[in-house]
């Protein structure tokens, strides 16, 4: 792992960092590859219930793909389809995360940044953050699962809205359409951000990954009409598990509940 993408175990949160300042955090394919490699490790670690996904420095969360990669991963579709892969695997590292992942946003957050961020849970962003998906300007197409993660949260006309006027927004407008979570003032972004990310590594981490994958189910399958036996009796397998019962005994009991993820 470089020094481009950081990763920081702190108690029970994880932490992955953008770092390129001097570049607003844009992202070169290797940075794709490390930050999917970061995003799988710590998916893995069972000492991390909580991850949070930000970028170095006060002016960007990312301003995305870093358009110097053009002339060698991206100037004909043969070459197109290894940094596709990059990229698209980087993202659903994130989105496949079995724990919270927490995109906490400072500034211009546009393209691929943008497209990484709504891979995360939650979105938590400072107010006078920018937020767009400006592609038209540089004649290249968002794809199938990036178009759905933007339709999913903001639906399509407000999709269509930002794809086809190339258009930027501020965090309340971003907000107002459901592309972020919330907005905190600027200095307090950080504190709240993992003051959340604390109460949240508190909580059952099966209920937290189980919500995850139910959640995946759901925006898969609407109807749910093609779930396996497995998939139909899942919510109800965590009555057959310690963290299952717990919440029900340190109820009782009076206590705060021991969950084990077990």
């Amino acid at each position: 792992m470089s020094d481009l993408i950081q990763t920081e175990r702190q108690d029970s949160i994880g932490t992955i960092t953008l770092n390129r300042p001097g570049q607003h955090n844009a992202m070169s394919y290797d940075m794709w590859l490390e930050l999917g490699a970061a995003a799988r490790e710590l998916g893995e670690d069972d000492g991390i219930k909580v991850v949070v996904l930000t970028g170095a420095g006060e002016r960007a969360f990312s301003a995305g793909a870093d358009i110097k990669d053009f002339p060698a991963h991206r100037s004909s579709s043969a070459l197109a389809v290894d940094y596709a892969a990059a990229f698209e695997g980087a993202l659903n590292a994130v989105e496949g995360m079995p724990k919270p992942i927490i995109a906490m946003i400072r500034g211009i957050c546009v393209g691929g940044g943008c497209e990484l961020a709504m891979a995360a849970d939650l979105r938590i962003a400072a107010d006078g953050s920018i937020f767009g998906v400006p592609v038209a300007k540089i004649g290249v197409l968002v794809g199938y699962s990036e178009m759905r993660r933007l339709v999913r949260l903001v639906g399509p006309g407000h999709a269509n809205n930002l794809l086809l006027t190339a258009r930027s927004v501020d965090a309340q407008e971003a907000y107002r359409i459901g592309l972020i979570t919330e907005v905190v003032p600027a200095e307090r972004l950080t504190e709240h951000t993992y003051e959340l990310a604390a109460k949240m590594g508190a909580y059952a981490p099966m209920t937290q990954s189980g919500h995850k994958r139910i959640m995946r189910t759901v925006l898969t399958d609407p109807g749910l009409r093609n779930l396996s036996d497995e998939e139909v009796a899942f919510p109800l397998s965590i009555f057959d598990t310690h963290d299952g019962m717990e919440g029900y005994r340190a109820f009782v009991e009076k206590r705060a509940p021991r969950f084990t993820g077990k």
